[in-house]
């Protein structure tokens, strides 16, 4: 199992999740947050830091939501191969107009 960043997310980008993180398994890109399932540890950190509540447990994701699973892993391994993105410290959020959708 691993964590996932959903829609919420999307032209939000808060990362007070990301200080949290023991693992540092967070990629971000011009959108949203992204967490890399491959080093995930579910601990479950990330959750209740997400002011949005945009972060679920893969087997919990709501089924509107579901694309953004394969979502998580294909921009984070993307984002390993390019050497960009990896996102350790918090910054100020996005806001943006999607900010804090809900299904």
């Amino acid at each position: 199992m691993a964590f996932v960043v959903c829609e919420p997310c999307h032209d939000c980008k808060y990362t007070d999740c990301v200080v949290v993180c023991p693992c540092e398994c967070f990629y971000e890109d011009g959108s949203m947050l992204y967490i890399d399932p491959e080093h995930c540890i579910d601990c479950e950190a990330c959750m209740p830091e997400c002011p949005v509540e945009a972060i679920y447990a893969d087997r919990n994701v709501p089924t509107a939501w579901s694309r953004f699973i394969a979502l998580n892993a294909e921009r984070s391994a993307a984002l390993i191969a390019s050497s960009e993105g990896h996102i350790v410290e918090r910054q100020e959020p996005k806001l943006g107009v999607g900010c804090g959708k809900r299904p």
